[in-house]
């Protein structure tokens, strides 16, 4: 397997991607000649409270998130059963144009408890070694007149371009992709994490649209691959204050063994991007830093996922990106208009990621280790973890780092040079996620504790 894919251009990676798809096939076919592992496996029945198949253990699967279960407590209604979280959007300005922004997380804890974001301390490191991943902005100063209540538009050193066309074409395996390009690129001096001059405050604040509309929320030519719907207030009657809002699709995960939803806006390298319907930023790919963690100077947190985990709507055991590229309908453009999209997401079809740490971990030194910039570590699962039906969904940070510490046998990192197995870790790849909340209990421990030697954060 090879995965300079998450980082080099789609023109010159034909050679890779027969790489990559040689030693998928090289897992999976003993499956088959098993028969277990496969979409085919018999799957356990699911409970009634759970949904069915790959939906199982998801948690609330319709309606609205209670807000009690918000993370994200600015967020203004997530509804799981059109995979949206409706988020206040704000205005701002780049090169003489409008743009529109929402905003996630903050690195104060004041600050994020008065905007209600996440807190995420660790985002007051992200610029070490990388200048480029932080944009300074500067806030208009409005008369009483001009604003006699709500933000003040943000003047933006760079913006992205929506205007590409998203491309993700599965290959005769779902993953690798036969064909992709990110459908929305940073322009020069963007980044979705800014801080006011003046300040050293850093805030997650992507930019989500572009223009005073129409917006276009199917094909996405001026807003972000994830925006489903936006609306723009018009002024406010006096004593009242009118909210801009944008619709955008969520994705499923795990933390501690519960499943959790979170936001993807941006990734560091193109594959990534075209994966999460993000906005490719190439200055976050450096930012500190790969195989961080809760180190010294690290503006990162580990997030765990999988190449060749199993697939099936009907599956409870499928994550991963085979799992996206086969069952997540990852070629089509997100809109609301298409249910069977939807759906295909509100049960299951996301790669199902698991978290490291999450704002409500009850020890506080994993709460406040949260950040939305993730550090990924990719496991691959071997042909004797496949053939035996040993490659099943995993929901807790703890039990990954054992099992890669323990059983290499099972599961196992990739070089991304070599394309060939090798100890498990970072590979290079980063994203921002921020998290918005939980579906059914909140992740407050671990499932297991670390194995000895294990790659657990030391004290």
């Amino acid at each position: 397997m090879n995965l300079r894919i998450f980082r080099r251009v789609p023109a010159r990676k034909r050679g890779l991607f027969a790489v990559l798809a040689a030693a998928v096939a090289a897992s999976t076919s003993l499956a088959i000649a098993a028969g277990v592992g496969t979409a085919a496996s018999a799957a356990p029945a699911a409970r009634a409270d759970q949904g069915p198949g790959e939906a199982t253990g998801l948690g609330q699967l319709t309606g609205l998130l209670p807000a009690s279960q918000l993370t994200l407590e600015s967020a203004i209604q997530v509804n799981l059963s059109n995979e949206t979280v409706r988020l206040p959007l704000y205005p701002g300005e780049a090169g003489g144009k409008r743009v529109w922004y929402v905003l996630l997380d903050a690195s104060d804890a004041g600050l994020a408890h008065d905007l209600g974001v996440n807190y995420a301390p660790k985002l007051a490191n992200i610029a070490i070694s990388d200048p480029a991943a932080v944009q300074t902005v500067t806030l208009g100063s409005p008369t009483p007149q001009q604003n006699p209540f709500g933000p003040a538009a943000v003047h933006f050193a760079g913006a992205p371009d929506f205007t590409p066309t998203r491309i993700a074409t599965p290959g005769p395996d779902g993953f690798p992709l036969a064909k992709f390009q990110p459908g929305s690129v940073a322009g020069p001096g963007y980044s979705p994490f800014i801080k006011i001059a003046g300040s050293d405050v850093v805030y997650n604040a992507p930019i989500v649209a572009t223009g005073d509309g129409p917006f276009d929320v199917t094909h996405h030519t001026n807003t972000e691959d994830r925006v489903l719907g936006v609306h723009i207030a018009g002024p406010s009657k006096p004593g009242q204050f009118a909210e801009s809002w944008a619709d955008m699709l969520f994705v499923k995960g795990f933390d501690a063994g519960q499943p959790i939803v979170y936001l993807s806006t941006d990734a560091g390298q193109p594959l990534t991007a075209v994966l999460e319907r993000s906005t490719y930023v190439p200055a976050l790919d450096k930012a500190a830093f790969n195989g961080g963690d809760d180190f010294l100077g690290s503006a990162r947190e580990r997030l765990f996922g999988f190449i060749n985990g199993q697939t099936g709507a009907a599956n409870p055991q499928a994550q991963g990106f085979q799992h996206l590229a086969k069952d997540g309908m990852v070629s089509q453009d997100a809109s609301l208009a298409d249910t069977a999209f939807i759906n295909a997401l509100r049960d299951g079809g996301d790669l199902l990621n698991v978290f490291g740490d999450f704002p409500t971990l009850t020890d506080p030194r994993h709460a406040d280790a949260y950040s939305p910039l993730w550090d990924a570590q990719l496991g691959l699962w071997t042909p004797k973890a496949v053939a035996a039906g040993l490659n099943t969904r995993q929901i807790d940070e703890n039990q990954v780092f054992n099992l890669a510490a323990t059983r290499p046998d099972l599961l196992t990192g990739v070089n991304p040079a070599t394309g060939q197995p090798e100890p498990y870790g970072s590979v290079g790849v980063d994203i921002n996620c921020a998290v918005i909340g939980y579906t059914a209990k909140a992740p407050t421990a671990n499932l297991a504790p670390p194995a000895p030697g294990s790659q657990f954060p030391p004290r």
